[in-house]
């Protein structure tokens, strides 16, 4: 029995990533991880900071986002992101450099409660990468 699906990932500059044999997809969405398997049912969510794990018949990778959109219907599951990277390939510096700009942005005297939120989970999930 076929338990595929197909995955698009899309980023402002290009399409990022497009595989056809995902078996599950976890994301960071709002409502908490989300785990999709083929015949989910259909759904649009938001995005927080955190990491999208796939697991597919070739391999599982993991990929940091820090916003986005997901949407899954009739077995393809579409995330658009301004913000991704894959976590094997990315490196000390560009974790850090994500880092301070987040503790930056958490010292500014204006920002409201969801920002705080956001900032927050972007921090936990950087200094988990280490």
């Amino acid at each position: 029995m076929n338990e595929e699906f197909k995955i698009e990932i899309v980023n402002p500059e290009q399409s990022f990533l497009v595989k056809e044999d995902v078996l599950e997809v976890v994301v960071p969405a709002f409502e908490g991880e989300m785990g999709i398997l083929k015949n989910h049912i259909p759904i649009i969510s938001f995005l927080k900071p955190g990491i999208i794990k796939i697991f597919s018949k070739s391999k599982s990778e993991s990929y940091y986002v820090e916003d986005g959109i997901i949407e899954f219907q009739n077995n393809n599951l579409s995330i658009l992101t301004s913000t991704i990277f894959n976590i094997s390939d990315m490196d000390k510096s560009i974790q850090q450099n994500l880092l301070k700009q987040a503790q930056d942005e958490l010292n500014k005297t204006e920002i409201n409660d969801q920002l705080k939120y956001l900032i927050d989970q972007k921090i936990e999930v950087l200094k988990s990468l280490n």
